[in-house]
């Protein structure tokens, strides 16, 4: 696995997006993800150019029984949802059109493209709360989120056929799952999860986002190979269950500027904050060498509810927060004689 992800990844540090982006037309949301992440571009999803291509709304496409609204909300007919019903995954239809444009005007990329799709978990929590039974809710949920990503995997693949595809599900939902009044036993979601992300796992690097405060032990039973978390002080808690996901090769994208408060005009003070972070865990156990080379840098979330220059600034501080991650690397690399 380690080989694997870093003849994909080749080196760490490299700067990435997560998700969303504010822009409303495709073409210039396309030509900024690839100016601003080019080692690793993230095909972006813009809710402000249609509400299509929200979180939820994307991911209902094709669903028996389920619509959009006007603004993006679902509309529900609970006598006509069914697990067992095929979900047509039109990628024509507007809630993939940033995808079609990134498709076309990226045929010239040369290595790993990532993109990222609702997880089942955050889908079946948003069909309970439309009114379908939760037991009825996730077993669509997975269904459709498998039937998506196995779909657009193999349109990419077609598209850009020497491009490594890297698959995030991404899972904001997840940190009430270890509440006792959550409708899903622990074990449950977890497999799930591992569900979802083996629909495209042979031919995909697959991982979780979850941009929320949750435990990581769930997450990471579920199998990903990439994590994709806030860096968070709370980490800390989970060295140890970190320190064996990078033992087995994974890697961690660590989302090193926030997107919930003020920039700043300098990244010293996100750069404490992840070396903080970094300090603890070796503390507590973890690899300083591995933390460091089996890392990605990206925003903590998506950027759609902020504008096209906040999103600038908010990449110009991730990728030099990606070079200081190169550099200890590096350092590191050297120092035990690597």
């Amino acid at each position: 696995m380690v080989a694997e992800l870093q003849s994909v990844l080749a080196k760490s540090g490299i700067a990435t997006g997560v998700g969303s982006l504010p822009h409303r037309d495709s073409r210039e949301a396309v030509a900024f993800a690839l100016a601003n992440s080019p080692e690793l571009p993230c095909i972006p999803t813009l809710p402000r150019r249609s509400p299509a291509e929200g979180m939820i709304a994307q991911a209902v496409v094709g669903i028996q029984g389920i619509s959009l609204g006007q603004y993006g909300s679902l509309l529900v007919d609970t006598r006509m949802v069914d697990p067992l019903a095929p979900v047509r995954t039109s990628l024509d239809d507007d809630a993939f059109g940033a995808l079609r444009t990134f498709l076309d005007v990226a045929r010239d990329h040369v290595g790993p493209v990532k993109w990222q799709f609702t997880g089942p978990i955050t889908l079946g929590w948003a069909l309970t709360r439309a009114g379908v039974a939760p037991h009825l809710a996730f077993d669509v949920a997975v269904r459709a989120v498998r039937e998506h990503i196995r779909v657009i995997c193999d349109h990419i693949g077609s598209a850009l056929p020497a491009n490594p595809q890297i698959v995030i599900l991404d899972e904001p939902e997840l940190g009430d799952l270890l509440d006792e009044n959550h409708p899903l036993a622990l074990d449950s979601a977890i497999d799930i999860l591992s569900g979802a992300m083996a629909a495209v796992e042979r031919d995909a690097v697959v991982g979780l986002h979850s941009c929320g405060t949750t435990s990581l032990a769930p997450l990471i039973a579920a199998g990903p190979r990439i994590l994709s978390v806030p860096a968070s002080e709370h980490l800390v808690e989970s060295a140890t269950t970190i320190s064996a996901f990078l033992e087995s090769g994974g890697w961690i994208a660590w989302g090193v500027v926030p997107t919930d408060g003020p920039l700043g005009t300098s990244v010293d003070r996100w750069w404490r904050r992840l070396s903080s972070v970094w300090c603890g865990l070796v503390q507590a156990g973890c690899d300083a060498m591995r933390l460091r080379q089996q890392s990605l840098v990206t925003p903590d979330c998506g950027l759609a509810l902020h504008d096209a220059g906040t999103a600038h600034r908010v990449f110009d501080q991730v990728r030099e927060i990606g070079e200081k991650v190169r550099t200890q690397a590096l350092a590191t690399r050297l120092t035990v004689g690597a």
